[in-house]
């Protein structure tokens, strides 16, 4: 039978076998960490601090097998006998028996007598025992009222600091439950503690298997890639129904209390039937699925936690509503999210903050597009999205901002070389271009891959050439506006970034056909989707493509924004 409750640190009594699967006492400046955390408990506040679970088996009465938490309890054994240094009255009402260690009770208990600061030598817990009742006993004596500061400490811990007290079946194997909590590195979390109320309680006994069951089953849902890229940003929970839990609790990351979550259904199932709580974990989860499984809410609800909303904001609101009112209010969180003073046009990729503007508008373009194409068939991929590092790039670049070494001048040159030929040929084909003057370059770049002095100077005449030979145009004014960026993940290739459109385009083909993840929209870029067919031409990023790819953006996010007016490209203002 499990029982499993919070005690306050003056109600626990008995005696304490630590067993020989444990290490011995080792803490030294978690000693004093714990006595700062409990200096700043704010008393004006309700909340209640909480050490980690004490985890402990039943031998027989007032005596418990200690398989998790010797460590912290024999730390907080030893504050109360610096306290009783100054509150002699104090009476520690537990004991710790370390089996590895022949008279270890004893020692304790003789702390801080002559006889225990002669037998710290004798074996290395002894030692760090005496060291940590020295660290203690400093700290005190270094505060400024070290008495008031023991009267402090001592009501603290009478008042308002609590243990989880997690008492597990008898025929649970203590050395393998203390390895999975311990070598295994796997702490036992507010979801773990919470199921445990479920498995411990008699007004569930013919529900046990069935609530266990599903419990597991929800955390294994919760383990698909795409429902979970699609609820977090990529957040690490030991236990991901913790989500669900914390939904429900209404708790956050920045609570103070590691186990608020628990400390919340552990009060309220002292109010409410269990059968009732546990209805409503699965209620919640449900909601989630829900939002998950329809096509609208997954791509809208989706959207805002990738651009930094938090679930908790979004579950609040979907309370009470129906699905038509949920949507209503999830459209002007997205239309707030990407509301600015200005017209979108004139925002720059080179200004930070018109920068994050830019890149929640495009994100919101390519997921808005995803949704609204087809029958409903495509769903943009969250989870792959997240998992990648995407930026701003420039569709098409005409000069190398952020190239400084050697390698990347050279590795800009080798990318552009089949463009160049490819370009160069229907450049000279057309008349717009001489053969020598396609020759000589070609000669020169081929001269420059063997080039080891004044690389820069030579590199950036022969960028120059290429860049003029791939672009249509000689305008500058577009460059750093939404007209010319996409989202591309070039892992931070500063030569891939500062590439020409026909050398990005071979790259995002290749990357499409090798089943890479591309957003849709900038796939759709570098195909010349949005480009009328009268006007499209495939090697360069134009003016007509710019012009279409602005009033494809002003039509999919017409509902969230006022449309995007270009600056004239021939306007150097």
């Amino acid at each position: 039978m499990i029982v499993l409750e919070t005690k306050n640190i003056s109600q626990i009594s008995g005696e304490f076998i630590v067993p020989a699967y444990q290490r011995g006492y080792r803490w030294k400046e978690e000693v004093t960490r714990l006595l700062e955390d409990l200096m700043e408990i704010d008393q004006s506040k309700s909340y209640r601090y909480c050490l980690q679970p004490i985890v402990i088996k039943k031998l027989q009465d007032s005596c418990f097998e200690l398989i998790d938490g010797q460590q912290r309890l024999t730390t907080i054994f030893l504050i109360y006998k610096v306290i009783k240094q100054f509150l002699p009255h104090v009476n520690v009402k537990f004991s710790l028996n370390y089996i590895t260690r022949e008279s270890s009770k004893e020692y304790l208990n003789e702390i801080p007598s002559d006889k225990a600061f002669e037998q710290k030598e004798e074996n290395i817990d002894f030692y760090f025992m005496w060291q940590a009742y020295k660290l203690i006993s400093e700290w005190f004596e270094n505060q400024d009222d070290p008495s008031n500061v023991a009267i402090n400490i001592y009501r603290l811990l009478c008042e308002r600091v609590d243990v989880i007290w997690y008492e597990v079946d008898k025929e649970v194997d203590g050395n393998l439950l203390f390895q999975r909590l311990n070598i295994g590195k796997i702490p036992l979390t507010s979801s773990e503690l919470v199921k445990a109320i479920f498995l411990s309680e008699h007004n569930v006994n013919n529900r046990k298997e069935e609530i266990a069951y599903q419990w597991d089953n929800i955390e294994k849902e919760l383990h698909d890639k795409s429902f979970w890229g699609f609820l977090t940003n990529n957040k690490n929970y030991q236990t991901r129904i913790d989500l669900i839990l914390n939904l429900i609790a209404k708790h956050n990351d920045s609570d103070m209390e590691k186990y608020a979550t628990f400390f919340y259904f552990d009060k309220l199932r002292k109010e409410t039937d269990l059968m009732t709580i546990w209805q409503n974990i699965q209620h919640t989860f449900l909601i989630l699925k829900d939002w998950f499984k329809n096509h609208t809410l997954y791509h809208k609800i989706g959207y805002l936690i990738s651009v930094g909303y938090q679930i908790q904001q979004i579950f609040d609101l979907s309370l009470g509503k129906t699905k038509s009112e949920f949507i209503y209010l999830l459209d002007s969180m997205i239309k707030d999210s990407v509301k600015i003073r200005d017209n979108y046009g004139d925002l720059s990729y080179n200004n930070t903050a018109d920068y994050k503007n830019i890149y929640k508008l495009l994100l919101l373009f390519n997921v808005e597009s995803t949704r609204c194409n087809g029958e409903e068939s495509e769903w943009f991929a969250f989870d792959q999205f997240k998992k990648n590092k995407w930026s701003l790039e420039h569709i098409h670049a005409q000069n190398s901002d952020g190239m400084h070494k050697q390698e990347q001048f050279k590795e800009w040159v080798k990318l552009h070389v089949e463009s160049v030929k490819t370009v160069g040929k229907i450049k000279v084909e057309n008349q717009s271009l001489s053969q020598s003057d396609l020759d000589q370059l070609l000669a020169d770049i081929e001269k420059f891959k063997d080039e080891k002095l004044d690389l820069q100077s030579k590199f950036e005449e022969i960028e120059l050439r290429v860049v003029k030979i791939l672009s249509e145009d000689s305008s500058v004014a577009y460059l750093h506006s939404i007209s010319n960026l996409a989202l591309l993940n070039t892992q931070d290739n500063a030569a891939l970034n500062n590439a020409t459109f026909d050398v990005k385009r071979n790259k995002i083909i290749e990357l499409d056909k090798e089943g890479k993840f591309i957003p849709f929209c900038t796939k759709m870029v570098f195909l010349k989707y949005y480009t009328q067919s009268e006007g499209n031409q495939v090697h360069f990023w134009g003016q007509i493509d710019r012009d279409c790819y602005v009033a494809e953006i002003n039509r999919v996010l017409g509902n969230y924004i006022e449309p995007i007016v270009l600056r004239k490209e021939n306007d150097n203002g």
